[in-house]
């Protein structure tokens, strides 16, 4: 009996922390259908016949934010990033676990360190080597966040190849793969799990980051979804909540689909990452 009752009780605490979390969500929808004066006079409340302004705000937010330019250049900088450091991360924790080695513990060491130096330490660093090496632009941004991605990408990707047996590389040898036949035809399929909860973590990061950005590119000439958003103030620190609201949900609904249809493999993958080896 008390065993029901705990279960219950923390079904009860669970599902109001999903309440929790979903309203502020939830909130910005409804008044992104509701017109700017009354998203700061009603905030909490539905929209009705006078305050229902239909599409209006998505519309403005578009024109006003030049959402469609920040976001082809957010996908671009997602995609590539997101790609860019699956392969290359995959790629070392594949060798770093083989090999096993002085330098390679060496090495993951240092990925591991990445994890816990504060970005703020380097920010002002980053930004001037960023402007003398030419990376001031959405394709160099991809460089950039290999390196501040790698982390957290090599730890989970060397808990994973723990686990997958040595003889499938052996196998390979003996069939005539070299190492990269071996590593895309015999290892990557076999990392699917870990590669997706990766991905998810990596893209979700990438496509809300504002500051690195807004630090490394030229912003005059690349925007992403979130320099646009804050580009909606205006003098003195007006916003047009309404634009605002309207753009906020448009931004959300690419990173929420990739991780609704991606979710169900991002505990596996975290799990097998964790325990393997």
């Amino acid at each position: 009996m008390n065993e029901v009752k705990h279960g219950r009780f923390w079904t009860v605490f669970f599902a109001l922390l999903c309440v929790a979390y979903l309203f502020p969500i939830a909130l910005v929808v409804v008044n992104s259908f509701k017109g700017k004066v009354y998203i700061a006079s009603e905030p909490f409340a539905l929209p009705n016949a006078e305050t229902f302004v239909g599409l209006d705000n998505y519309v403005r937010g578009i024109e006003l934010s030049g959402f469609l330019e920040a976001f082809v250049w957010s996908l671009v900088i997602t995609v590539g990033a997101t790609a860019l450091i699956l392969l290359g991360t995959s790629m070392t924790a594949w060798w770093i676990v083989r090999v096993n080695n002085g330098f390679a513990k060496s090495l993951l060491g240092a990925f591991l360190l990445n994890l816990v130096v504060p970005f703020q330490m380097v920010m002002f660093t980053l930004a001037w080597v960023t402007d003398r090496l030419g990376l001031s632009n959405p394709f160099g941004l991809w460089v950039i966040y290999l390196g501040f991605g790698a982390g957290l990408a090599v730890f989970i990707f060397t808990g994973f190849v723990k686990g997958i047996p040595i003889e499938l590389d052996e196998a390979a040898l003996i069939d005539g793969c070299g190492p990269v036949r071996t590593f895309f035809q015999v290892i990557l399929p076999v990392m699917k799990p870990s590669l997706i909860t990766v991905a998810i973590l990596e893209v979700m990061w990438l496509w809300n980051d504002y500051l690195l950005p807004y630090l490394s590119m030229d912003i005059k000439k690349y925007k992403t979804i979130p320099i646009a958003v804050q580009y909606l103030k205006g003098g003195y620190g007006s916003v047009d909540m309404g634009a605002m609201m309207g753009v906020l949900v448009l931004a959300m609904i690419p990173v929420v689909a990739f991780y609704l249809l991606s979710q169900k493999h991002i505990i596996k993958g975290v799990v097998a990452g964790a325990v393997k080896g």
